[in-house]
């Protein structure tokens, strides 16, 4: 059997006056390296795309971080220019993308970005600027430092007792790399929170009662995937449910 294939929705990026999509490295690496499958990069229109064109044509959706941010109009509150910046294209097709791939069972990993966009899609809402917040610690990526240092694997988390994740990393303390701005304010009634920060911050939740693997981690497994124990079973984890979702399509086909 080939190897199935996500898809992994673009970023609307300008290059030298040209717009581009685009999808950062270290996710479709960690994808094919790691996870075992391939993957599509899927265009980020406003308007245009065909949700269920797309993912009958994928085994599984992996919804990557970005520099960007979800725009707050889609979670009801008021949008301020230091909220940004803002990509609507991409908002505008990972939201229904996200809530498609739900209800056809198809596996979901949503990272970062993604799993504030999983929140949003289901009903949920973001904080934003959380190191303003008292008592929560400043989680933004450091600034003037090697990429490999910022996203280091240093804070830890804490994986609830007999969570969707704690099949995979165990329960209790695990270290990750998290970096972010906003994080989950409401928690969307379709998650389960899943791990916390030691300053409360949400961290981890899962869908409850998906059909299949549903999983948001506000942290990058991508970036140490290949070398980093938790960020490599998590991505495996992603790849066997997709191998599964798609051996089961394809008796049905």
């Amino acid at each position: 059997m080939p190897k199935p294939i996500i898809a992994i929705p673009a970023d609307i990026r300008e290059f030298d006056g040209t717009v581009w999509h685009a999808a950062q490295n270290q996710y479709v690496r960690a994808a094919l390296k790691v996870a075992d499958v391939m993957s599509f990069i899927i265009p980020a229109f406003e308007e245009g795309n065909d949700t269920d064109a797309l993912l009958d044509r994928v085994d599984g959706l992996l919804v990557s971080g970005s520099a960007t941010n979800v725009h707050p109009s889609l979670y009801g509150a008021e949008a301020k220019e230091s909220d940004g910046p803002f990509d609507p294209a991409r908002d505008a097709t990972t939201l229904p993308l996200i809530r498609r791939a739900l209800e056809r069972g198809i596996p979901l990993l949503a990272i970062c970005r993604g799993i504030q966009e999983l929140n949003v899609a289901l009903g949920g809402t973001l904080a934003t600027e959380i190191h303003e917040q008292p008592g929560i610690w400043d989680h933004r990526k450091p600034a003037d430092v090697e990429r490999d240092v910022a996203f280091s694997i240093r804070q830890d988390v804490i994986i609830a007792e007999g969570s969707c994740i704690a099949r995979y990393l165990g329960a209790g303390k695990i270290k990750v790399n998290s970096l972010h701005r906003q994080a989950i304010s409401k928690t969307a009634p379709g998650l389960q929170v899943e791990a916390v920060a030691e300053d409360g911050t949400i961290e981890a939740v899962s869908v409850i009662g998906a059909r299949g693997f549903a999983v948001g981690v506000q942290w990058h497994p991508e970036y140490w995937a290949e070398t980093d124990k938790p960020s490599r079973t998590l991505f495996e984890a992603f790849g066997e449910a997709v191998r599964t979702y798609a051996s089961a399509r394809a008796l049905t086909a």
